[in-house]
């Protein structure tokens, strides 16, 4: 920091041990929103939980029918090795390996152009394969390779970056999805915590972890890799009517199987039940409609195939855990 400032608290991005110690040096209360470095004492900290990204991601790429899994995060000092570890964990959870990029010396150097470790990494997995990129810029990269070594994307390869960046991943062919984060939620967090130190507060011992809003789904992962071709195509149709309102007797209509052999085959493919998948789906849209618009609640619900604004609202209270007004208030950027 400059000599001549004089504020009174900071927050802070703290990525290496001489940054560390530098704001430490100053004497003032400050609030971490990374965890490239250890929680100190002297420190508040609030960032993304990690567990909570692992398992979306996971969660994303299964929904799309994937069984075969991978994580590309190379050590390039933008991220902690908790991301990785956190997806890796929730496959495993999942029931499913998933096979970790191991770098090499020359990674370290230029991981931005060394491609043969990874072209030679990703010829030894198995396809159609799920890899969870730890950020946009080695999710470019992947992309990139894919390209170069004719992979496609997303029918061999679906990409999905651990975090959002609207430029890198929307200039990328294809497009990348991406986990959003709370970024606002977690400045307005730390905001109110260092504003409670600099009055005297104490400093909190543990980590307040805020989770990440949703998937941002691009090209990169718009598959469904199902074996039964049947549940496949009954999960399109999900995906494009439930937003607007339909039943699993809308289903049975449409395909010509008995509910409870539609009910066991879904199980075996998604391990949960039409019903549910048409709730998730919807709910998701739901989601989607209060934080990238200005509708209120009764508009939405009337685009949604709700009866009322108040039957959308208990519904949503059900699956979220909040109502959509705070739903909104808590996620959406000002």
């Amino acid at each position: 920091m400059p000599k001549v400032w004089n504020g009174d608290g900071i927050i802070a991005s703290l990525r290496t041990t001489s940054s560390v110690r530098h704001v430490k040096n100053l004497h003032l209360p400050v609030v971490d929103v990374g965890i490239m470095v250890p929680k100190y004492d002297w420190l508040a900290r609030v960032a993304t939980d990690d567990a909570a990204r692992g398992k979306m991601a996971f969660e994303h790429l299964r929904d799309r029918g994937l069984t075969h899994f991978a994580c590309y995060a190379p050590p390039i000092g933008r991220y902690s090795d908790v991301r990785s570890m956190a997806f890796a964990d929730a496959v495993v959870a999942g029931g499913y390996p998933c096979a970790m990029y191991e770098a090499t010396r020359d990674d370290a150097a230029g991981w931005l152009t060394n491609y043969s470790n990874v072209r030679r990494w990703l010829a030894t997995l198995p396809r159609p394969l799920g890899i969870f990129a730890a950020d946009p810029y080695p999710a470019r990269q992947l992309v990139e390779i894919c390209s170069v070594e004719s992979i496609r994307i997303p029918d061999e390869v679906a990409v999905l970056s651990g975090d959002d960046d609207e430029l890198l991943c929307n200039v990328a062919s294809p497009q990348i999805s991406a986990v959003e984060l709370a970024s606002h939620r977690i400045g307005e967090t730390a905001a109110q915590m260092l504003e409670r130190m600099m009055n005297g507060g104490a400093t909190m011992k543990l980590a307040t972890l805020i989770p990440p809003l949703r998937v941002r789904g691009r090209h990169s992962t718009d598959i469904l890799a199902m074996s039964d071709d049947e549940i496949a195509e009954v999960l399109q149709f999900i995906r494009d009517r439930a937003p607007l309102g339909i039943t699993v007797a809308d289903l049975l209509k449409k395909f010509p199987i008995s509910r409870r052999r539609l009910e066991q085959r879904f199980r075996a493919e998604l391990d949960r039940s039409p019903a549910e998948e048409i709730r998730r789906v919807r709910m998701a849209h739901v989601g989607r409609l209060l934080l990238d618009s200005d509708k209120p609640v009764s508009t939405i619900a009337a685009e949604t195939g709700f009866a009322t604004g108040a039957s959308l609202s208990q519904a949503f209270s059900q699956h979220f855990g909040t109502t959509p007004g705070k739903y909104r208030r808590q996620n959406r950027a000002i």
